[in-house]
């Protein structure tokens, strides 16, 4: 569009409008050789009198004898020309002369976009956002009168966005009844979810919305405040500065987990500075859907419920819960700002006054490249559950057990998953969620079921024996202390006058 734009008239025939404040010589059609001063002139009486000052201006006010010589030109300024010298006043103040640069040197200067004193010292927005069809509009204008005042463009980007839509594509029309007011939707759903509608959109189309995209939407929000609000509701009693346990003594489920949003944040932080909201938006529901609420939130449940108050077990956990906490809490305030400011405020620990006025989370910790429990290793973790978690789905649906910790599993493996899930050594069933889990070889595996995930088999049977009514797992040892007939020998050393228990993995 620039490199084949025509010539750009900037006047025109109009009864409305800011003013060209011209003299035109009646022989030569020149400008007034003191066409800078009489414009300086005009501006203060603009500003006294109102834009009509010019119109009702009598040419012998100014010009005195010469008024005879002059035509005053009538002409209007094209509104392009309006707004795109809009730079001029937003980024340099409203009381900024408009007649200070060399641009508008008078008759005799070297003309415009002169290399004059002042040129290429003007300031640079950060970003011009519009619709569309302002590249021929607006984005056009503003950036040949920057070019021409400060030699330089007046952003430094762009960023161009559709028309709103509704899901089948069509402009929204009264007539048709298509409408989506954002008012309505802010009365019905709230400010947050229009706002998550607007980051969750591919703005470089057309954006559709309707009730029923908006529905969807109020569901992923959900999601996410649910996340916040189990982190939040599983501090109590955390006092960070005293309880936080070292990234280097945490148990590796709950490393892995801060470096799971360490590694997210990274990713954030560069979606939000190429303005791609709407990898924003995937990716923080994504995190709180699958990393946590489908794996790493159902494992900790039973730490930060039958173990003991202050045991690394459980604190190691919380400690995890602040970081990602802390950290969430940012990631969404651009989006979801009245959310953010709400969990920002219930987090435990010395407060700043508002979300909006903190950077992104520097308290998160990267595994090193060589963890032998890294990332590599818990997707491959994460796929074993997902694949053992379809069979006791099978199995509760078939009324073989009621719940998952209802089962014991066997788990026939490769020795590739064997080499793998054998590091949990006992604690491979808090991974699971089950009362007992066991791995043997694929060679073994019989008539076990067969899943999705290659070199593994499982078997799912009902415990046989009696529920620890405090952890809820079904154990051999349940009931061998008759002093808590109810309760496994874990569950009795995790009283608040037991030993307590060693963790290491999850």
């Amino acid at each position: 569009m620039i490199a084949n734009r025509p010539d750009w008239c900037i006047s025109r025939q109009r009864n409305w409008g800011v003013p060209i404040p011209f003299f035109l010589d009646k022989a030569s059609g020149e400008l007034h050789p003191r066409t800078v001063e009489l414009m300086e002139e005009v501006a203060r009486r603009v500003e006294q009198e109102g834009i009509d000052a010019w119109f009702k201006l009598d040419p012998s006010e100014l010009l005195g004898d010469e008024a005879g010589d002059y035509d005053k030109v009538t002409d209007t300024l094209d509104v392009w020309f309006d707004s795109g010298t809009t730079h001029w006043h937003v980024l340099r103040g409203s009381h900024a002369s408009v007649f200070q640069g060399p641009v508008f040197q008078g008759p005799g200067s070297q003309g415009p976009g002169s290399q004059g004193p002042g040129h290429d010292q003007g300031p640079v927005a950060d970003l011009y956002l519009e619709g569309s069809d302002q590249h021929r509009g607006w984005f056009h204008s503003s950036l040949l009168t920057g070019c021409a005042i400060d030699g330089h463009p007046p952003y430094k980007a762009l960023l161009t966005h559709g028309f709103t839509v509704d899901e089948k594509g069509r402009k929204m029309s009264k007539s048709l009844g298509n409408v989506v007011a954002p008012q309505q939707v802010m009365d019905k759903l709230g400010a947050d979810i229009l706002r998550l509608w607007v980051a969750s959109t591919d703005y470089s189309g057309e954006m559709a919305v309707s009730d029923e995209i908006l529905k969807r939407t109020a569901d992923v929000y959900r999601r996410i405040r649910n996340t916040s609000r189990f982190l939040l509701g599983n501090l109590t009693g955390f006092e960070p500065t005293r309880d936080a346990v070292a990234f280097d003594d945490m148990l590796a489920l709950d490393r892995w987990a801060v470096d799971r949003a360490a590694e997210l944040q990274q990713r954030i932080q560069q979606a939000y500075s190429d303005y791609r909201f709407r990898d924003v938006y995937q990716q923080v529901h994504d995190f709180c859907a699958r990393d946590m609420g489908g794996f790493y939130l159902d494992i900790i449940k039973d730490r930060q419920y039958t173990t003991q108050p202050d045991s690394l077990a459980r604190r190691s956990c919380q400690t995890a819960l602040y970081h990602i906490v802390e950290a969430l809490s940012r990631w969404i305030a651009p989006i979801l700002s009245f959310t953010a400011e709400e969990i920002y405020e219930n987090i435990p620990g010395e407060r700043g006054e508002s979300v909006h006025l903190e950077t992104y989370y520097d308290g998160l910790s990267m595994l090193p490249e060589d963890a032998p429990m890294g990332r590599q290793f818990w997707e491959q973790v994460i796929a074993v559950k997902q694949a053992v978690n379809k069979q006791l789905e099978d199995a509760r649906n078939a009324g073989t057990i009621k719940g998952a910790l209802d089962s014991e599993v066997t788990l026939y493996v490769d020795d590739s998953l064997n080499a793998l899930l054998s590091r949990f050594e006992d604690e491979l069933r808090f991974v699971l969620i089950t009362s007992e889990a066991t791995l043997a070889s694929l060679a073994q595996a019989g008539d076990a079921n067969a899943t999705e995930l290659e070199g593994l088999k499982v078997a799912v049977r009902m415990s046989p024996y009696e529920k620890d009514e405090r952890s809820w797992e079904r154990r051999p040892d349940v009931g061998a202390n008759p002093e808590h007939p109810t309760l496994s020998a874990r569950s009795i050393a995790n009283l608040p006058d037991g030993p307590g228990e060693v963790r290491r993995f999850a």
